[in-house]
């Protein structure tokens, strides 16, 4: 009898412990500029005339849709086994270019759906995510307008939230910052107007809601060490060897990554690299204690050489575009190589 109460007891205590235990998986992250993703039929609430058959471009149904299968190659390319459960995505025309790439491509299989935002961007350009309904849930849409500087039109912030598997809520921003275009210290007024509206967003959350997770991502134009990223939304770089990490403070992925390193990039200027992508995070997000964390080792740019080609001027390689000039080139993929995390869900 004595004998069979001590197994009883050990069963019970097996089961608890067991129970205790959480199941895991891994949730990538993905963030893009897949630089001018237009359709070729004339938008009229769209700049697109750059990118129509009869323009210097002579931008077509052909063109239009290797550029799609070459964007769901990458996204592909990037998930490697499974596809990414988030897809951050710059530079979309419209509905129409999402419907295609995610229906009418080699993307089709992956079951992505998307939302994205309707700006009054000069350019005709918008930014979107791309989505898993599997892995996230999607539970609220909002685009955040940006007021600039001497009233200048640019793109919306895509604010997303979703509720993940083990039923945390997560909220994502997409952004697309305004452009160096004029000059980087000329234009940096309009940079800080973003990153400023895109903080008191992330700051109302925090406030609001307990433990909120929030991911940030997209080409914010500016790299690590400028004004919008350093003062207006006050990330600090997430070094592996740093113990503690405050939820309601901002961690940069990639930026301790790249101190010090002028090889390693999403974007190369003049034979440089450099980060224009960002993929920046609430610090609960690095903590292991978390249901949902990652560690600065997780986070990178996918650094394919399908994606490159030779630099002749400056040397090494950059990234293989469909244009340079109005020279086109089919191999082409797109000005910026793609960056990625991956979060432990655990559930």
């Amino acid at each position: 009898m004595r004998r069979v109460i001590i197994i009883s007891v050990f069963l019970c205590c097996s089961c608890i412990a067991f129970a205790q235990q959480k199941d895991s998986l891994t949730l990538r992250v993905m963030s893009y500029n897949v630089e001018n993703l237009f359709d070729y039929e004339h938008d009229s609430l769209k700049n697109d005339h750059e990118f129509l058959p009869d323009a210097e471009r002579r931008w077509n149904r052909r063109k239009y849709k290797r550029k799609l299968n070459a964007i769901a190659s990458v996204i592909t390319a990037v998930g490697g086994w499974e596809a990414p459960a988030l897809v951050g995505l710059c530079e979309v025309e419209n509905e129409r270019a999402l419907t295609d790439l995610t229906k009418r491509s080699k993307l089709r299989r992956q079951g992505y759906r998307y939302v994205m935002t309707n700006s009054p961007d000069e350019r005709g350009i918008d930014v979107a995510l791309l989505y898993q309904p599997g892995s996230f849930r999607l539970v609220e849409t909002q685009s955040i307008h940006v007021e600039l500087p001497g009233g200048d039109a640019t793109r919306d912030i895509l604010h997303v939230v979703g509720q993940l598997q083990n039923l945390d809520t997560l909220d994502v921003f997409v952004c697309h910052f305004p452009s160096r275009s004029g000059g980087e210290k000329e234009s940096e007024p309009k940079r800080l107007a973003a990153a400023s509206i895109l903080k008191q967003a992330v700051d109302s959350l925090v406030a609001l809601r307990q433990d909120a997770k929030i991911i940030m991502m997209g080409d914010f134009n500016d790299y690590p060490e400028n004004r919008s990223i350093r003062e207006a939304l006050a990330a600090e770089d997430a070094y592996p060897t740093l113990s503690t990490y405050r939820a309601d403070k901002l961690y940069h992925l990639l930026a301790g990554n790249a101190r010090g390193r002028h090889d390693y990039g999403s974007y190369r200027y003049r034979g440089e690299w450099g980060f224009l992508d960002h993929m920046i995070v609430t610090g609960n997000l690095l903590q292991p204690s978390s249901n949902l964390y990652t560690v600065p080792g997780q986070a990178d740019v996918f650094r394919a050489k399908f994606l490159l080609e030779p630099d002749t001027r400056y040397g090494g390689d950059f990234p293989h575009r469909n244009y340079s000039g109005v020279k086109y080139s089919k191999k082409g993929y797109s000005d910026h190589l793609p960056i990625f995390a991956d979060f432990r869900l655990l559930y």
